[in-house]
């Protein structure tokens, strides 16, 4: 385990959301309630910290934010239901190193859990829910009616030292845990639900972040489970800041897109990317690293290994001709450099394409290397502009990757 990058903290001082006038009926608003509890946790100050406590109940509200030392603890029937009044949820800056919302120029929605410049944070419980009620979302989204990109369920921005545990993710608007230009970031034991076809309701991206160890969680949504990202062409290659120091494991899920992602915003460059032990059902690609022309960034020194995947429409993919630009100034001479990529005990079953891995002309990847992958298949790999090494790949991939010792 990589858990102890972050220690669990006790606190001995608790408060309860029904302290503050929190009801927990599903229909009576605690934006009050939330916000007051957390202004007293930080303006209070308690030595060691504060938790607060969330009892059984549906407590309904619109977004907060997080302060530094609490821990926000769900009971077992707990659930924190996000409004789903969207007319009055709070507008915030686009990341510098997106330059603007991910969807839609300018500003974008405030996360529904936010917190940003705080440190020693702890989302943990007996397993209860955090609820976006994303539907409303992902309806004005196909429709088209959208103003700004849609809120993540939970953001971190500029944090440090957070762990989140023992809750289950629900319906989020968007992304659902994406911490961002953070170090030390520990999710386990977490349980993330979306509907299949729910637009980009990606479960974990650690973007432009360092020190994340994500482990023993359950993730079934509409897009990539675990996507590792750092900041979208012009932007990220200004900002600079990479992705480094991730680990994922014990991972089980489905999704109509990628199970293990890296990408395709990757302008910071991602580097010392471990997943292993990861179960994959109902996947569109099993393994897939993807970038494109304009991005830039560095992504080397990513292993996978030890990966079980059954009904998968392609089971490896590293391309890259993936992903929509932020703006017409992005700059077409700004290559990705893909290197130094182990993908290793793999074994696929229904696996329609085994694996393309499909280089830049005028930026090659290297350092590919397979061994030990049993896809089942009988369709062909696709490679162009790669080199790399395969031993014990089946069905055999292509000539680029040589076999060593033969």
């Amino acid at each position: 385990t990589c858990s102890g990058i972050v220690p669990m903290r006790h606190r001995n001082d608790v408060i309860s959301i029904k302290d503050f006038g929190g009801v927990g009926d599903g229909k009576t608003l605690n934006t009050k309630a939330f916000r007051a509890a957390i202004y007293r946790i930080e303006h209070l100050r308690r030595r060691g910290g504060t938790l607060l406590y969330i009892p059984p109940g549906v407590y309904l509200t619109e977004s907060f934010n997080l302060t530094s030392h609490m821990t926000l603890y769900l009971s077992k029937d707990a659930v924190i239901r996000a409004t789903q009044d969207t007319g009055s949820w709070p507008l915030i800056a686009p990341l510098p190193s997106y330059g603007r919302g991910r969807e839609l120029p300018g500003g974008r929605y405030m996360s529904f859990i936010h917190a940003d410049g705080v440190h020693d944070v702890i989302i943990t419980g007996e397993n209860g829910t955090i609820d976006g009620q994303g539907e409303v979302w992902w309806n004005m989204w196909r429709q088209r009616t959208l103003q700004f990109t849609r809120p993540n369920l939970i953001e971190l921005i500029n944090s440090r030292n957070i762990i989140i545990s023992n809750v289950i993710f629900r319906d989020s608007p968007f992304w659902n845990i994406h911490p961002v230009y953070c170090r030390n970031v520990v999710v386990q034991f977490v349980t993330i639900l979306a509907p299949h076809d729910s637009p980009n309701t990606d479960g974990i991206d650690p973007d432009s972040s360092s020190n994340v160890c994500i482990e023993d969680s359950y993730i079934s949504t509409g897009d990539d489970l675990v996507a590792v990202k750092s900041g979208w062409d012009e932007y990220g290659i200004a900002y600079g800041r990479p992705s480094s120091g991730i680990t994922i494991r014990r991972i089980t899920g489905s999704s109509p897109f990628a199970g293990i992602a890296v990408g395709s915003e990757t302008s910071g460059g991602v580097q010392n990317v471990f997943a292993e032990h990861i179960n994959l059902y109902n996947m569109g690609v099993g393994i897939h690293l993807k970038t494109n022309i304009g991005r830039g960034g560095v992504i080397r020194n990513i292993t996978v290994s030890n990966v079980y995947m059954e009904k998968a429409r392609t089971g490896i993919k590293i391309a890259g001709d993936v992903g929509d630009h932020p703006d017409d100034n992005f700059n077409p001479n700004a290559l990705p450099v893909v290197k130094g990529v182990v993908i290793r005990d793999v074994w696929g079953l229904d696996v329609l394409q085994p694996g393309s891995i499909i280089g830049l002309k005028n930026s090659p990847f290297t350092g590919i290397c397979l061994s030990k992958i049993n896809l089942h298949g009988t369709a062909p790999w696709k490679c162009s502009d790669v080199s790399g090494a395969a031993v014990g790949v089946s069905p055999w991939p292509c000539s680029e990757l040589t076999s060593p010792g033969q």
